[in-house]
């Protein structure tokens, strides 16, 4: 193997490169003999895979996901440097007689259909036993290769069956050096499969994320766009019948009469006010803990005003909405098998079979068992997402010409045999499928001009007027390869003597080149691996929503371009939503779902995870109802690639972590109005005034003045002198000079509480409840840093963003967990209040003068009083409810935390439930800086 110590890579390897693989020596030199080493799409794990391998000198064995994958490995390979005449060689071959032979998955995890299993389908022998013989051929010439390093490449994959075998080969081979490549962060994976991992891999060498790879000038800036449609005239009429059963069960569930224990009354027995042995109320907690999907469900009733909140519950951001179908599905499953009695509820328990299918359930003896549903097909399927898409490349070609390079990734080639029989008359036979969507590009004035290509693991196909150039190209890439197109339902389909392996290459080639500018294809092929620099436009057309792939289906835009240097990448993701249905909702979840902790930037330049940073108006717990007006933004979006690339503020410095942030929308204030929208705002200071139970104080540089009693003297001796008491001359001069200094006092005291009186009177801005916030918490040891740490941020939609920064992770998510219970409405039962003392305004200007007068002389201000919770990391002890209190009267009012658990404390709480003390609305998002 010396031709491998012997090749070089020609060219300088990225810091961050070289630092991954430093790591991964060290770990050899500490006896590891194991690792995986996470790196963003685009970011070159190729070559630090290869370079790794190569430092070390031994037979490498590269396995990779499929075949469009194969050959970039090879071609990366053949690109280092070998000085001497025998260079390191690459292949395909299983029998590993190549220095750097790549394999797929597929072609070791073959399996014999013979293989013994049990009355269940279970295997009774190891998986390598019950490997294909080619399978079992390519084992033992792993095991005679002598010392290797094993590259997984998208090591994910292991995470299925594949895992279990390359776990029980690697037993077998003591001496191999193992190295896992993949772009999934290690904190996406579940338990289960992060304990495959370790025992696979070990330690992982973490690289920088996306964001900073952005930063820092190794991948494109990108946008997250979304494209809203409705289902088509037909779809629709399906999907409001399938959904008019479930809206009348839901709406005859709350009927009184309905069973022989109401729906209602089982919610309020079972989980508000349910006893337990020891005679006290149910454990909200173990409620939350065992059966999340029924507490939450109970939760968004009670936001609906359909039961009581049961004690000790908290209704949090994605509480707050009506109740989803699933939430009706888990109650009505736990009712049907808790609450009804099979011989009394007869037509109850019909009612609930009958309608559940419509929402892709079905009532069996014990319980509700999720099965397929017909609505999430439609929606996935939708004629109209097909149609969406032409609109969204034909929007892209009008802003980038012919430097259009898109790809659309869809699940699968054509959808005709998969169809359900109850849907051939809703759906067309190829509703959703690649194919499809070739046709409808290649056939629209728009779009025809692109030259779509339809590319999937078995077929190449495109129009008519694509079909010749591409015959031409694909002769001159292969000479002597005989290909000829046929005509196929509108397309062309290419066929002869190669595989995709060749053609995958040879048509990323024709669409660089810039003979197409569209490949339609498999999340199969080209949705991981694939490597193509040109690649500025991708529509994801796929229902797949876990991080692997949404962080690889994103990967396929954000290399590097050396023809276009400024290039910003664009994913689109298009919606379909039907809002007249109980599950209409479902393909908005799965759109939630891929950018939950996905990292995008918005139209402020902030860096944040969700859809918000695709729309500011859009949350993750309600779809939108105004799409217009959405899909208008998004196009004017699609326009200002420039914009984008400066939000990215590409080459700016960063920390590279991540910090919850709380975004409140004021209701009362209209957010095209507020001040300082798209930037952040000085940082808060604390106010001049805060309101107290009999008015207001200074709370800090306020005059010393005289006592309330020396005015009220002075004035009596003026009133003395007016009155024409005679006295001695120098009395009369004293009471003189008493009366003006007096009144000179009044006037100044009346002067200074007029200004406090106005400066206690304004509304509490939001960014004075998170400095309390952030005090209270450095006050009682929870973060390091106070209300100096307080950063705000007001979008341009006028939403405030507060973040704790400096203090760490941990403390900024006890930050916005604090802001959000201090704003939130009394609703629960904290187990410390507060009071917020407020000046009501005078109604005419007559009283507000006679107000100022009676507070200079001493006199008390009406107030009315509202009450916060404490929140409940501070009000887990008197310590933190004091450090809590000490700093909201400095920077909110003077008010006392009162215990609510007993006596006068209990009292208040109870009179003010349910209030609301600064009507705003909460959300929680991630923000990277």
């Amino acid at each position: 193997m010396e031709a491998m110590h012997t090749a070089h890579w020609p060219h300088a390897l990225r810091p961050y490169q070289e630092q991954a693989l430093q790591q991964v020596e060290q770990l050899w030199q500490s006896g590891h003999h194991r690792t995986w080493i996470v790196l963003p799409p685009g970011s070159g794990k190729t070559l630090v895979g290869l370079e790794a391998a190569r430092r070390l000198g031994r037979r490498t064995v590269v396995l990779v996901p499929n075949t469009a994958v194969q050959n970039q490995w090879i071609s990366h390979w053949r690109s280092f440097q070998h000085p001497d005449a025998t260079p390191a060689t690459a292949g395909t071959g299983p029998g590993l007689d190549h220095d750097v032979t790549v394999l797929t998955y597929q072609s070791l995890a073959v399996f014999d259909p013979e293989a013994e299993t049990d009355a269940e389908g279970r295997s009774t022998t190891p998986v390598r036993d019950r490997l294909h013989p080619n399978g079992r051929a390519l084992v033992r010439a792993l095991q005679q290769a002598g010392p290797l390093t094993l590259l997984l490449d998208e090591c994910h994959h292991l995470l299925q069956v594949w895992g279990r075998l390359i776990d029980e080969i690697l037993t077998d081979l003591p001496d191999a050096r193992v190295i896992g490549l993949t772009g999934t962060p290690a904190t996406t994976l579940t338990s289960t499969e992060k304990d495959l991992v370790d025992r696979l891999f070990g330690t992982p060498v973490v690289g920088a994320s996306v964001p900073a790879l952005v930063r820092q000038g190794y991948l494109a800036p990108f946008a997250e766009l979304a494209w809203f449609t409705r289902p088509t005239t037909a779809e629709h009429q399906y999907l409001a019948e399938q959904g008019t059963r479930f809206t009348e069960l839901c709406t005859d569930l709350l009927r009184p009469g309905f069973a022989t224990t109401d729906f209602l009354a089982w919610i309020d027995a079972r989980f508000v006010h349910r006893p337990t042995d020891s005679g006290g109320h149910l454990d909200w907690s173990h409620v939350a803990t065992s059966t999340p999907d029924l507490a939450q469900a109970v939760l968004r009733l009670h936001h609906a005003g359909l039961c009581a909140l049961p004690q000790g519950a908290r209704t949090l951001e994605h509480h707050r909405r009506p109740p989803t179908d699933q939430d009706w599905t888990a109650l009505i499953g736990a009712y049907a098998r808790t609450g009804l009695d099979p011989d009394h509820d007869q037509d109850a328990l019909e009612r609930i079979r009958t309608a559940l299918p419509a929402v892709g359930h079905h009532l069996t003896r014990n319980g509700v068992r999720r099965g397929a549903s017909p609505v999430d097909r439609v929606l996935a399927r939708s004629d109209a997402k097909s149609h969406a898409t032409v609109e969204i490349l034909a929007a892209e070609h009008a802003h980038l010409g012919e430097r259009l390079r898109a790809l659309v990734l869809c699940d699968h080639e054509s959808a005709g045999s998969r169809l359900p029989a109850a849907l051939r008359e809703v759906l067309a036979p190829d509703s959703g499928s690649a194919r499809l969507q070739v046709q409808l590009l290649a056939t629209d004035p728009r779009t025809r001009d692109l030259h779509p290509l339809l590319v999937t693991g078995r077929t190449v196909a495109c129009g008519p007027d694509t079909a010749a150039d591409l015959l031409a190209f694909a002769r001159a890439e292969h000479p002597g390869l005989q290909l000829s197109a046929r005509p196929d339902q509108g397309l062309h389909v290419i066929e002869g003597a190669w595989t995709s392996r060749t053609w995958t290459a040879t048509l990323t080639r024709f669409l660089e080149q810039g003979h197409s500018h569209v490949l339609v294809g498999t999340r199969a092929l080209l949705g991981e691996g694939w490597d193509a620099r040109g690649v500025n436009t991708v529509v994801d057309l796929t229902t797949a929503t876990t991080a692997t792939a949404v962080v690889q289906s994103r990967g396929r835009a954000l290399r590097l371009d050396p023809n276009w240097p400024d290039k910003c990448a664009h994913t689109w993701t298009v919606v379909c939503l039907d809002h007249d249905h109980p599950r209409g909702h479902a393909d908005w979840d799965r759109f939630v779902r891929k950018h939950d902790g996905y990292l995008g930037v918005d139209q402020d330049g902030q860096i944040m995870s969700g859809i918000a940073h695709i729309d500011a108006s859009l949350s993750p717990y309600n779809p939108p109802t105004d799409t217009d007006a959405l899909n208008a933004r998004m196009l004017t979006r699609a326009g200002q690639r420039h914009r984008t690339r400066q939000r990215w503020n590409v080459g700016a410095p960063y920390h590279d972590t991540l910090l919850p942030t709380l975004r409140v929308r004021q209701h009362r204030r209209p957010p095209s109005t507020t001040a300082g929208a798209g930037q952040d705002l000085p940082a808060p200071v604390p106010p001049e005034a805060v309101t107290t139970p009999s008015g207001a104080r200074a709370t800090a540089g306020a005059p010393q003045l005289l006592t309330p009693a020396t005015g009220i003297l002075a004035a009596l001796a003026v009133l003395f002198l007016l009155a024409g008491w005679t006295a001695p001359g120098w009395f009369t001069a004293a009471a003189v000079c008493a009366a003006a200094a007096g009144a000179l006092v009044l006037r100044r005291r009346h002067r200074h509480t007029t200004r406090v009186l106005a400066q206690a009177a304004l509304p509490v801005e939001t960014a004075r409840y998170a400095a309390a916030v952030a005090d209270a918490l450095h006050g009682a040891g929870h973060a390091p840093i106070g209300a100096q740490g307080v950063r705000v941020h007001c979008d341009t939609d006028g939403i405030y963003r507060f973040t704790l920064t400096g203090a760490g992770g941990q403390a900024a998510e006890h930050f916005t967990q604090g802001l959000e219970e201090v704003l939130a409405p009394l609703v629960e039962h904290p187990r410390y209040i507060v009071a917020r003392h407020v000046l009501p305004t005078p109604p005419h200007r007559a009283a507000h003068r006679a107000r100022t007068w009676r507070a200079a002389l001493g006199a008390r201000t009406p107030v009315t009083t509202v009450h916060h919770a404490v929140p409940a990391l501070l009000g887990r002890n008197r310590q933190g409810a004091r450090a809590f209190e000490r700093a909201w009267c400095r920077w909110v009012s003077d008010g006392e935390v009162l215990y609510t658990r007993r006596g006068h404390g209990q009292q208040v709480w109870l009179a003010h439930l349910g209030s609301d003390p600064v009507e705003v609305a909460t959300a929680h998002r991630l923000m990277w800086e």
